[in-house]
């Protein structure tokens, strides 16, 4: 069914292409309706348009807050055309049809991303008539075409050209869609906002609210999800309250194959683990578990320090670099038999950027992601992490504790040295980000071996020493959650391994320090356990 566009309602805060919109609609014959500034900007623009206030027979008043509320506005956008009943009521109350409504809305989310913005200013970006009227004319898809986004203003156009004034029923569902999909982003941004606006207030002691609204922008349909026969997309979240953290999503792709869905996950994990350093370091992760991970007065060092942790493993995975990527750095991993499939770094030095994009192998393939830099103190501890069962969701804290050498109680007889406590926090930094049951083995701040996502810690004990083989030798050992039986220790004692950290909390405990006695090997308790599911 094609429903001739005779009359349309424009009411917009972004005014990017409206006047040459407008211009058109009105050459095509279309009689236009507006408010506030779009009236006031299509009126200097010498755009032909009657004011809304004219047409309703009643002004605009509260600083605009009331304008389009009104019969005369939502029973020309809501009445059944094929209804007689309808056609009636809108003839006896002297009711015009509106075909098409043009409608974006406040800027909410960018008005509370502004630092220091109050509340009184972020309430007043809440916008009411627009998500009415968008709201009112997607129900009403049958007859009424929605205009949301100023990039639809050409294909508006090109309908209305092909199908002689009108929208087709086809075209005007899909703008409905879009309609609906805004207002529930619109919605879900305020009561997230408001929601953490009561917590820093200190009106509510919930973490959690009680609904939780999230939604997300599509950004890319992947080639695949994690196997060929899965589908697959990837979507951003938008930022609603302050500076958005750097992340996957974020980044800018330099070049290389389209990210596919493993490698967003991959790189999602290097990032996490990149983040907890504030100096040169790298992070080598396969299979969303770091293989490798090194810091060190350079970041080409860090590479090749964290390349060599796991050489076998690291062929085929994804780096995260806490500094821009330099010359040093190309020229290690393009020597030799090594390959990526992806690399995050807060920048690429450009000779380090033409060598990885025109190297044979590397050039097509590798897939280069640059963002804004990045520290600890960038990650926001608002932001929740979701996992997603089937039927519901999980939602819960990030776990951003970083236990440093101070905050470690030594429950052996034999006292760890500095440089061991070092190496120990170094540890535990890298297993948090380690699939539990996780041990890690560090050499000065290089890992050397990982044992991850096994059933059994003493299994995982074993991985991470045979990985490491002879730099098991004077080794140190994170653990992130306890020893459930001294086995674990005694086999990483037995390895080389010359001092270790756990959180405890065991019924064995006292027999886990036991083994460590015997052999005068250092352990300190942390308190802290790091599952990673």
């Amino acid at each position: 069914m094609h429903n001739q566009v005779r009359r349309a309602l424009v009411s917009v805060s972004d005014k990017t292409g409206l006047v040459e919109f407008v211009r058109s609609l009105v050459a095509s014959g279309v009689e236009i309706l507006s408010t506030g500034g779009t009236y006031k900007a299509l009126l200097d623009a010498g755009v032909a348009a009657r004011e809304v206030s004219d047409y309703t027979g009643f002004p605009e008043m509260m600083h605009g807050r009331v304008k389009t509320l009104h019969p005369k506005v939502h029973g020309g956008i809501l009445a059944l055309r094929d209804d007689p009943t309808h056609v009636a009521s809108m003839r006896e109350h002297a009711i015009q049809g509106i075909d098409l409504v043009v409608v974006n809305l406040y800027p909410f989310e960018s008005t509370v991303a502004k630092a220091g913005v109050s509340r009184a200013e972020a309430i007043e970006q809440i916008d009411i008539g627009g998500p009415s009227m968008v709201r009112s004319s997607a129900k009403n898809h049958r007859f009424v075409g929605v205009v949301t986004d100023p990039n639809d203003y050409p294909r508006v156009l090109a309908e209305l050209k092909e199908h002689g004034g009108s929208l087709s029923d086809a075209f005007r569902r899909e703008l409905a869609l879009k309609a609906f999909s805004l207002t529930a982003r619109y919605d879900a941004a305020i009561a997230n906002w408001l929601f953490e606006q009561e917590r820093k207030d200190g009106l509510t002691r919930e973490r959690f609210p009680a609904t939780a609204a999230f939604t997300g922008t599509r950004t890319a349909v992947l080639r695949y999800g994690e196997n060929p026969h899965q589908t697959a997309a990837l979507y951003a979240s938008p930022n609603v309250g302050g500076v958005r953290e750097p992340s996957v999503t974020n980044s800018e792709v330099l070049g290389g194959k389209a990210l596919s869905y493993n490698n967003i996950v991959d790189l999602d994990a290097a990032l996490a683990l990149a983040k907890e350093f504030d100096e040169p370091f790298v992070a080598v992760v396969k299979h969303n578990n770091p293989c490798g991970a090194a810091a060190a007065a350079t970041i080409a060092e860090a590479l090749e320090r964290g390349w060599n942790g796991d050489s076998l493993s690291a062929f085929g995975s994804v780096l995260a670099f806490t500094r821009p990527l330099d010359l040093a750095c190309a020229e290690f991993l393009v020597g030799g038999n090594r390959f990526v499939e992806a690399i995050l770094a807060p920048g690429f030095d450009a000779q380090a950027l033409e060598l990885l994009t025109h190297k044979p192998k590397w050039g097509k393939s590798v897939r280069l992601l640059v963002s804004k830099p990045f520290a600890p103190n960038v990650r926001d501890a608002n932001e929740l992490e979701v996992k997603k069962i089937i039927g519901g969701f999980l939602l819960q804290d990030r776990d951003l504790a970083a236990e440093g050498p101070d905050a470690m109680k030594v429950v052996t007889q034999a006292q760890p040295t500095r440089e061991q406590l070092e190496s120990l926090a170094f540890a535990t930094q890298i297993g948090k980000h380690v699939k539990s049951n996780a041990i890690v083995f560090v050499q000065g701040r290089q890992v050397v071996g990982v044992g991850a996502g096994q059933m059994s810690r003493v299994d995982a004990v074993h991985i991470a020493a045979r990985k490491a083989g002879e730099r098991s030798q004077g080794a140190v050992l994170a653990s992130d959650a306890f020893f459930p039986f001294p086995d674990g220790v005694e086999n990483a004692i037995a390895a080389g391994v010359r001092a270790i950290l756990q959180p405890g909390g065991s019924v064995r405990d006292e027999e886990v320090i036991a083994a460590c006695d015997k052999h005068g090997v250092p352990m300190v308790f942390t308190g802290i356990r790091h599952f990673r599911h």
